[in-house]
């Protein structure tokens, strides 16, 4: 079975924007920079031909890894998840087992994560041990250090 890649629409969105522009205006530069840099000699030591082949192989793989990812999304519908428990779109409140809050969290797909900025994957251990918790609910998130205990404070749309 292929993976599956949950996303919101804006992140689906923004990923084809990215693959239209890779496949059009910067595959252009580069074999712009192909182009110039054989005209420098000798390609066996042509550290600029070098260079811009191995930009060219970067562009052919992020392209490939996009076609990938968009041909097998699933788009979340969030207007329609249940307001009572952790799905991905909404944003969470735990507490630590001492009783501090952590900063919100919003639940994503994992091609939209970003930890540093509140963005947790659905498929990390503490987005899996969230999603379906409900409010008051206490979840155990095993980690490398042992098993930590949160309780779900406040769920929001």
């Amino acid at each position: 079975m292929e993976k599956e890649y949950r996303m919101s629409q804006a992140r689906f969105e923004e990923l084809t924007q990215e693959l239209n522009y890779l496949k059009t205006t910067r595959s252009d530069e580069v074999a712009e920079q192909i182009k110039i840099a054989r005209g420098f000699g000798d390609l066996s030591e042509n550290s600029e031909y070098d260079e811009a082949k191995n930009e060219q192989g970067k562009l052919y793989s992020r392209i490939a890894e996009l076609e990938e990812i968009l041909q097998h999304v699933v788009i979340v519908d969030e207007s329609n998840a249940p307001t009572n428990a952790v799905t991905i779109g909404c944003r969470v409140i735990v507490a630590d087992a001492a009783g501090n809050e952590m900063p919100p969290y919003k639940i994503v797909g994992s091609q939209e994560a970003d930890p540093m900025h509140g963005a947790i994957s659905e498929e990390s251990p503490f987005g899996k041990a969230l999603l379906g918790a409900e409010e008051g609910e206490k979840v155990t998130v095993e980690a490398p250090s042992g098993s930590i205990v949160y309780t779900v404070k406040k769920i929001e749309r």
